[in-house]
């Protein structure tokens, strides 16, 4: 420890990273702590960080402007993927990479001695952070409070936090466990952590990013997104960038409840754990993206892709974007990507995404073809066809009648 001179800090303010400033000083020789947060988006959480960090120890704060990389990097290839994890749309998973690539390159630029996170020992973000850290800087040392410190529970932390004059925005009545950035925000414990507690969606304070759909408006609301190559470039006939896309979708998704799930989760550790998810933008992208491959991406690619995205979820989630394989199905999906051109639009209303109608000029429908009205379809050819098609089947069966020749 006495040879850890400088620390680079993953810093969000929360209660966890808050403490560690003060446990830092006190068992590892009164280091330099250098304090990083990404910004992903996380809007208001940024706010009085600098002069918290500077107050409980850390030398400085380094902000790095991480929103645009996230999303064009990280959150649209796994969009043209598909890729959901157990219906979770990935929000902390998509963040953290990104994250710690940062952290690398900043403890590189300072020379620090150490990189330390505030994860819990029975989380997923460890791994997604110490991974990404062995790509990036395989010979840097790793601190992980939670698996060295005797705190075992959030109310002790509360406790060390008041006992060395640590501000936070949290009571022990409202100690959710939360994570936010700008596709989601999670909540964690308390009342949750019993599945058979109802979440009380309409608590003042409880959502952050809309309303439940009890309380969303009595009209349903159009929303209009446009793709190139399952990129989306404009909603509602205005072009933007992604991020500021998914912002705009945060906004309108938020009114009308859109995007909230509660689940119970099987986390990499080997525990299930349950949380409840806000995604309101993020759903309506995802939405919007799967309309549209439904005309445009032929039968056995769209299903081999769907396949694949539990596959490339699973990297995701368990930290390994930074992997031969993810960049090899990423590749696959960019492929499947090239006529994923065309304009969806949607319908929100309490909570319900629902499709009102999609166009592209790389479309596979022909309604000629599936028209139930007069066509150039020959309904003939489907005799030979099943004959066919069905052979084995027939053969099979003769089989079993002993009547094959």
């Amino acid at each position: 420890m006495s040879e850890i001179k400088k620390v680079v800090l993953a810093y969000s303010g929360g209660l966890d990273t808050s403490i560690i400033i003060p446990w830092l000083k006190e068992n590892y020789g009164n280091p330099e702590i250098i304090a990083v947060s990404g910004d992903v988006g996380q809007a208001d959480e940024l706010e009085g960080l600098e002069e918290k960090a500077l107050k409980t120890g850390a030398s400085k704060l380094i902000v790095a402007d991480l929103t645009d990389e996230m999303v064009d990097d990280v959150i649209i290839p796994s969009m043209k993927m598909g890729a959901k994890y157990e219906t979770y749309l990935l929000g902390t998973a998509f963040a953290r990479p990104i994250i710690a690539k940062s952290l690398c390159e900043i403890a590189i630029a300072e020379g620090a001695d150490a990189i330390c996170h505030g994860c819990t020992g029975k989380g997923n973000d460890q791994v997604r952070f110490e991974l990404a850290i062995k790509h990036f800087c395989p010979d840097m040392k790793i601190i992980a409070p939670w698996r060295e410190w005797d705190i075992v529970s959030r109310d002790e932390e509360i406790d060390y936090a008041e006992a060395h004059n640590v501000p936070l925005k949290i009571s022990r009545e409202t100690n959710y466990s939360k994570d936010k950035n700008l596709w989601h925000l999670s909540h964690e414990g308390l009342d949750l952590e019993d599945p058979s507690n109802e979440p009380n969606l309409d608590k003042p304070g409880f959502l952050e990013m809309g309303v439940s759909p009890y309380q969303a408006p009595d009209e349903p609301t159009y929303v209009t997104l446009e793709f190139e190559k399952g990129v989306p470039v404009a909603i509602d006939g205005e072009r933007m960038k992604a991020s500021d896309i998914i912002r705009k979708l945060n906004v309108l998704g938020g009114a009308n409840g859109i995007g909230i799930i509660d689940i119970v989760e099987n986390r990499l550790v080997g525990m299930k754990d349950r949380g409840v998810y806000e995604t309101p933008g993020g759903t309506i992208l995802y939405a919007a993206h799967e309309q549209l491959e439904m005309i445009t991406v032929d039968k056995d690619t769209l299903h081999l892709k769907q396949k694949l995205a539990v596959d490339f979820a699973d990297l995701v989630y368990n930290g390994k974007w930074f992997s031969p394989l993810r960049e090899a199905l990423s590749a696959f999906a960019d492929k499947t990507q090239e006529y994923v051109t065309g304009t969806v639009k949607m319908k929100l209303y309490k909570g319900n995404i629902i499709p009102a109608g999609m166009t592209s000029p790389c479309s596979l429908y022909s309604e000629d073809l599936a028209t139930f009205d007069e066509s150039n379809y020959n309904q003939k050819d489907a005799e030979g066809f099943i004959n066919l098609w069905g052979l084995p089947t027939k053969v099979q069966a003769l089989r079993a009648q002993g009547k094959l020749n």
